[in-house]
């Protein structure tokens, strides 16, 4: 769905999966200051809406997904995975209940395969599923110093920094500047927050990329994938760890989405995603195998990078991830 938004002046189109919105305006820096300062929306409205309703919803969502949701609060926004039997990821909702219904934002082109599961698993519960993309459009705004937060029009529905907004009022975007997705994305790199299908792959378990605790909670009932969540979790590591990467800055092209990460001598990993930074330049995120070494010098698609740790190599084995690691967005 191509948003109206890519008819601004300026506009330059984001590449696949994002390709129906901008990924500049002009001025990729100064459109991440501006998002930083909270004076400024990015269009991100090619990620797909869904909506659950029905009284059953809280309860059925908390038994088939990672994170403890039964006893969610009106207005708290939180992230869950949906995870196959081998607890790797197939589905990453942001989502959040406004006391009828969850709505949840999802990877564009994943609401269908996300719609179909839901409705094989509604059985004799009190659920419905929709899929609402056609009318609500995910933008994202960040708070102003102060913590202020642009006043909402009727029936826009906040999911934390993000809002899910009437398609018809998307170009009034919230009476805010536009920052294309570089600058947001070159943010949620510096965030160390891990993209579904970017950071991660057909093999990919929660703790690889840091989702323990933001995205899965330890200490619920069963769901799918559990077993192996609780197994890497009590027993072992996983295979693999997210690591942000600084970027030589003197080349002259950023790495490209999957491309191989080496130390010098062998392909360790891959490339998520790389962005350039307003202050700390070319950045990129990687997954790579546990085992190298975390000073060891790498190369991202031939672009010498230095490591900086996410997920440590002893993640697992109830070693929980730093929160002081993970950098803040603002």
């Amino acid at each position: 769905m191509r948003s109206p938004l890519l008819d601004t002046p300026g506009a330059v189109a984001a590449d696949a999966p994002d390709s129906g919105v901008a990924g500049h305006y002009g001025d990729p820096f100064a459109e991440q200051r501006a998002l930083l300062a909270g004076e400024a929306v990015v269009d991100r409205s090619n990620r797909e809406v869904v909506k659950i309703s029905g009284p059953d919803r809280l309860s059925w969502l908390n038994s088939l997904s990672s994170q403890k949701l039964d006893d969610l609060r009106p207005g708290e926004a939180t992230e869950t995975l949906l995870l196959d039997a081998q607890g790797r990821v197939e589905h990453h909702l942001a989502l959040v209940d406004d006391g009828e219904a969850v709505w949840a934002h999802v990877e564009p082109g994943t609401s269908a395969g996300l719609v179909a599961f839901l409705d094989t698993m509604r059985f004799m519960l009190r659920v419905e599923v929709a899929d609402v993309t056609d009318a609500y459009a995910v933008v994202t705004a960040l708070p102003a110093a102060g913590g202020t937060r642009p006043d909402l029009p009727s029936g826009a529905v906040a999911v934390g920094d993000d809002v899910l907004l009437p398609r018809e009022l998307l170009p009034a975007r919230l009476g805010l500047g536009l920052a294309g997705l570089w600058a947001y994305e070159a943010l949620r790199i510096e965030n160390h927050r891990p993209r579904l299908g970017f950071e991660t792959d057909h093999k990919t378990i929660p703790h690889e990329v840091g989702w323990i605790g933001t995205a899965l909670h330890l200490n619920k009932g069963c769901y799918k994938g559990q077993e192996t969540v609780a197994r890497v979790h009590n027993l072992g590591h996983p295979p693999r760890r997210l690591v942000f990467l600084h970027l030589d800055g003197s080349a002259d092209r950023l790495p490209k989405h999957g491309a191989a990460v080496t130390d010098g001598e062998a392909e360790v990993g891959f490339v998520g995603s790389a962005a350039r930074h307003h202050e700390l330049g070319p950045i990129a995120l990687a997954l790579v195998k546990r085992t190298v070494p975390v000073d060891a010098p790498l190369q991202a698609d031939g672009v010498a990078a230095g490591q900086e740790v996410v997920v440590p190599p002893d993640a697992g084995r109830n070693v929980q991830i730093d929160p002081a690691l993970r950098r803040r967005i603002r």
